[in-house]
């Protein structure tokens, strides 16, 4: 009772200090009903840790980073730790070097360069350690800043593979070992990255990050890798280490030209790394260091030059990540494809949203028809082809199959680049059918979906999640102009699936795949469609910044009847024996993470 007691009155303190921080307390109703609610169903759900609140994250820590066992590795080989300094605390450069020499794991070197310190205190520390045979400094004579300092480090360096640390943070005891043992497993890997967390002047650790395995579009958003980052160091040197001029967002422009030479990258899910956070640091705010975020953006640029892509790289308005627009010379023609039955004021809403507010102009809207008998439904036929030349109909004069629908309407369509949308959609932002088909575009891209918002501007889809059930659309219900932990509300992040209320693919991929399952009359048939991208080696991708109105599944009604319960579960069924290992394994969602409820963790079971 006691420990029910401690974890509600956390839970309150942590939503009194977001309506604070948030709204100062002038909170309008519709937020506060969903505020309530959300606390509601976390108090219900007790086993929910927040990752975010450094009493939850603490507690978690005792149990959830629980090491194995120390196995004996047949490969060992040697990492060089490279560590420019400058200037740095001489109690947490110490801190610094001693967490590296207390690895368990003991086939290392540190190379530390000192990029002409003026402090004593600096100075000082480095001196206490010149005698350590693990330990090579080299003193630079002028300051050249972190690009060249990081060069002199990876010029002095010995070891297959090269480790990246700054010079006041620490690793955990294990993190090497944890990387060694990845590369026993498996010698072709070149790149090996962690998972993080932050630490505060008082030692107490704090806003973990607990990344997706690779995601070459969420990289193009942020330096999501950023620590622990283990390279293979004759990759590093071919493309020329890091370069000068990037300086703020140097690790990010290697990252970036690194991932472009190798697809053989690794993730570890484990806290391995931690950034200190002290005034001025990037670890606390990068408003800290605000050239570094135009420097991002530059190195987002030179990426899109190199890969011969043609796009603008721009800075999200309401957080420091990044987003491409893809540029289009000739657009393709696009083929809209909207299921509906009856319900015509609500298919002519999401008709004129799409008209009056598209700036694309070649494309065209396929309307299928699943048994309407509503003469307002056929008035409606009647006046839009009147209206419009690339306006049409088909028949599906049979049971509702949303897969089966879709296959058809494709096969009977114009365009290269097919659009799924529910006829309860409405447009919001006019470049949204150009932003998707410009994603949709890219060779390594599948799947494309939008941020879909309910009427009153909570998050209804911005990605779908498995293992929650089988799958989950994430941030549901959430307020949809935040930014979300990572930008993830607001800048392009892979997923495992996007929903089909509002999906682009280009035509050929759609065949490749062969469409749609039509096993799945109702539920999951987006999801088992972006599966299959996967499958083939696609990535699916969310848009949050393109903004759409979803009124969801009103057209059709609830799954209520014990027909539809049994249907649905049959479903269930389907999709949990097909894909089995992705639904318990999310490459795009950490293990860490709670099955219970997205972005959360568990608490301790007894």
């Amino acid at each position: 009772m006691i420990k029910k007691m401690k974890k509600t009155a956390i839970l309150l303190r942590h939503g009194i200090m977001s309506l604070w921080r948030d709204y100062h307390f002038l909170v309008p109703p519709r937020v506060l009903k969903k505020k309530i609610g959300n606390f509601g169903r976390i108090i219900v759900n007790k086993s929910l840790l927040n990752p975010l609140d450094i009493e939850d994250y603490n507690e978690w820590l005792k149990y959830g980073e629980a090491g194995g066992e120390y196995e004996e590795l047949k490969y060992r080989p040697l990492f060089s730790v490279l560590i420019p300094v400058y200037n740095v605390k001489g109690k947490y450069l110490r801190e610094c070097l001693d967490s590296v020499l207390k690895q368990e794991y003991d086939n290392y070197e540190i190379c530390v360069v000192d990029d002409a310190s003026t402090s004593r205190e600096t100075l000082g520390v480095l001196k206490e350690y010149e005698g350590n045979e693990k330990i090579k400094i080299k003193y630079r004579k002028q300051n050249g800043h972190i690009s060249r300092a990081t060069n002199d480090a990876l010029a002095m360096a010995s070891g297959e593979y090269i480790v990246l640390m700054d010079n006041d943070d620490l690793l955990s005891e294990n993190a090497l070992y944890e990387v060694a043992k990845v590369l026993d497993n498996d010698k072709k890997i070149d790149m090996v990255y962690s998972d993080e967390d932050k630490i505060t002047e008082r030692g107490r650790r704090c806003d973990p990050n607990f990344k997706s395995d690779w995601a070459p579009d969420s990289l193009l958003s942020s330096n999501y890798i950023s620590h622990l980052g283990v390279l293979r160091k004759s990759i590093v040197d071919k493309i020329g280490g890091f370069r000068v001029g990037f300086e703020g967002a140097q690790d990010y422009d290697l990252y970036l030209r690194f991932t472009e030479q190798t697809d053989r990258i690794h993730h570890i899910p484990k806290v391995l790394y931690h950034w200190r956070m002290v005034k001025g640091s990037t670890a606390v705010t990068m408003e800290n260091k605000d050239y570094a975020l135009e420097r991002g953006r530059l190195a987002l640029e030179d990426a899109l030059r190199r890969r011969g892509i043609k796009g603008e790289a721009k800075i999200a308005d309401n957080c420091p990540y990044y987003y491409i627009e893809y540029k289009i010379d000739i657009e393709p023609k696009v083929s809209i494809i909207v299921p509906m039955k009856d319900k015509a004021e609500m298919t002519r809403k999401c008709l004129e949203s799409v008209y009056e507010k598209t700036d694309y102009s070649n494309y065209e809207v396929i309307v299928v028809d699943n048994n309407s008998v509503e003469k307002e439904s056929f008035e409606l036929f009647d006046e839009y082809k009147k209206r419009f030349n690339n306006f049409k109909v088909l028949k599906a004069d049979y049971e509702f199959n949303y897969a089966k629908i879709n296959n058809m309407a494709v096969k009977k369509s114009a365009g290269d680049y097919l659009v799924l949308l529910n006829n309860d959609i409405e447009v919001i932002s006019s470049n949204w059918l150009g932003m998707m088909v410009g994603y949709a575009m890219q060779k390594h891209i599948g799947a494309v979906g939008a941020k879909l918002l309910y009427p009153d501007g909570t998050v209804q889809h911005a990605g779908v999640v498995l293992g929650l059930g089988v799958a989950s659309h994430v941030f549901c219900g959430e307020e949809g102009e935040k930014v979300s932990w990572g930008g993830r509300l607001s800048v392009p992040f892979d997923y495992s699936a996007v929903t089909a209320a509002c999906l682009v693919v280009s035509k050929k991929k759609w065949n490749e795949v062969g469409g749609m399952e039509e096993e799945l009359k109702v539920a999951y048939n987006d999801v088992d469609f972006n599966l299959k991208l996967l499958e083939k080696g696609y990535y699916n991708v969310v848009l949050p910044m393109i903004k759409l109105y979803h009124y969801e599944s009103k057209s059709r009604g609830k799954d209520d009847s014990p027909e539809k319960k049994k249907r649905f579960d049959d479903e269930q069924d389907f999709m949990r024996k097909k894909w089995k290992n992705r639904i318990e394994n999310d490459e795009f969602y950490n293990p860490n993470y709670s099955r219970k409820k997205y972005y959360m963790l568990d608490e301790k079971d007894g």
